[in-house]
């Protein structure tokens, strides 16, 4: 069969968001090159929005997708992967109907603007996962997550965690690698607009909640587990809310760049879920933080992708489209701070290239880390209108970048993590690459220590997964 590429102005990748993702039960992976690790032993999961279009209309933003989570499960006697929607109640109102009826991040509901108003704000579940004992979270911006089953992915209903009592569950969760305790936020939106502050045990049931307020509708994507800190990052960012309230205008349209204002930082104490300080700085955007630690002088620091502006936003709206054209470079940065003063001591930018996804190793997070993961683009890529091509790791004690490139036409997701079940030391990177060559989609599995060498082992899966967002591994 002849594969014919897509033209240079709509891109390979434009394949893999064309048509929604197929599911798949669980399935034997069958290996392409190289073997699997002997102690790579537990479930990869990946979450991302795999539907967008219905009806022939498409959707008003990439975050507006329907999610579908992957999960990979490795055993001694190979790997198994399984596909499947998260079956939120939207997703099941709109695939009856067949076509959209609810309200989205970028989506306001059709028919007559005063039918709008009894439509609610799609769950999506199309951001991160979360890895329970006992369950998988789906987890999206503004709602509570879905539970799915470890093994099938069969979604369990909407879960409370214990307390939430309807109030938002983020998509960044940060897992302290010593206590097992899991710290989140949530925005609500009401007659006043706050931070909620959640900590879980290991289970992820609720122990602990506390609130700071907010002046205003606020976008906060992700936060840092920092030593002692929770720390948040407002961007200065106003949102045009008669508009958005009345549906006239969706969330990610009402939204208006305001630099003037500068970017807030909040630092919270984790203990207390108290806020200890707040104050503002120079303006910038980001989604997301790498780590975050205490240093013995008292100061922390902070690794973050940083934007100077909000033409991400843009940039991410037309990847619905099959086609990019907004420049949007996130590059690496390192803050340091004094979270009690409220200060910030320096501020710097440790990488020149277009990136995203920051990881950092499980074990370290919180704590001291030498090496930040990420998704990138290749030398010589046009960021205008590719998708991140390449995956890194960046040594913050040398500077160097040690880069994995995939070839044109590959498009990895964020790089995840693992260590090795029976050798200390010995770690992987996986990530779900799309092959805009042939149209496909495969797991391939890298030496953490030699990215760039060939990688250890390629998996094919049954059908295409189109790009998502993050996420996790849970060990055996």
């Amino acid at each position: 069969m002849t594969i014919t590429l897509p033209s240079p102005q709509t891109r390979a990748w434009s394949q893999a968001v064309s048509q929604p993702g197929k599911e798949f039960e669980p399935t034997p992976l069958s290996i392409l090159s190289g073997s699997i690790p002997t102690g790579l032993r537990g479930s990869l999961y990946r979450n991302g929005p795999a539907r967008l279009q219905r009806n022939g209309r498409s959707v008003g933003h990439w975050f507006d997708g329907d999610g579908a989570v992957l999960g990979v499960h490795f055993t001694n006697s190979g790997a198994t992967g399984v596909y499947r929607y998260v079956q939120t109640a939207g997703w099941q109102q709109e695939s009856q109907a067949g076509h959209y009826i609810q309200a989205g991040y970028g989506m306001v509901p059709p028919g007559p603007w005063w039918t709008r108003l009894t439509q609610p704000v799609k769950n999506a579940a199309n951001t991160s996962v979360l890895a329970l004992p006992d369950k998988l979270l789906a987890l999206w911006e503004g709602g509570e997550p879905h539970a799915l089953t470890l093994d099938t992915l069969e979604t369990l209903g909407l879960d409370d965690l214990g307390g939430l009592a309807g109030k938002p569950y983020s998509a960044h969760p940060k897992r302290d690698p010593a206590t097992g305790e899991i710290f989140n936020f949530g925005v609500s939106v009401g007659a006043k607009t706050t931070l909620n502050l959640y900590r879980s045990d290991a289970s992820g049931t609720l122990r602990q909640q506390g609130k700071a307020p907010l002046k205003g509708l606020e976008l906060i994507h992700d936060c840092v587990l920092a030593g002692p800190y929770l720390i948040f990052c407002v961007p200065p960012i106003q949102f045009d809310l008669l508009p958005i309230l009345a549906r006239l205008q969706s969330f990610s349209d009402g939204m208006m760049w305001q630099p003037d204002q500068g970017t807030e930082i909040v630092v919270c104490d984790r203990t207390t879920l108290q806020v200890i300080s707040r104050f503002h700085t120079d303006p910038w955007f980001q989604w997301h933080f790498g780590n975050g630690y205490e240093l013995p002088d008292g100061s922390v620091v902070i690794h973050l992708v940083r934007y100077s502006d909000f033409q991400t936003n843009q940039r991410l709206k037309e990847v619905t489209s099959g086609q990019t054209h907004t420049i949007a470079d996130g590059m690496l940065w390192e803050l340091r701070l004094n979270p009690r003063s409220g200060q910030v001591l320096e501020m710097q930018q440790v990488c020149d290239r277009s990136c995203e996804f920051p990881v950092t190793p499980p074990d370290e997070m919180g704590q001291p880390s030498r090496y930040t993961y990420l998704s990138l683009h290749r030398q010589g890529t046009d960021t205008r209108t590719e998708l991140y091509d390449a995956i890194a790791r960046f040594d913050h004690q040398t500077g160097t970048l040690t880069e994995a490139d995939l070839g044109s036409h590959h498009y990895p997701t964020e790089p995840i993590y693992v260590p090795d079940a029976d050798q200390p030391g010995q770690s992987w990177i996986l990530t779900v690459v799309y092959d805009g060559h042939t149209n496909t989609s495969e797991v391939w599995i890298f030496d953490a220590d030699g990215l760039d060498r060939e990688p250890v082992c390629r998996l094919a899966l049954p059908q295409v997964i189109p790009p998502g967002f993050h996420g996790t591994w849970k060990p055996a």
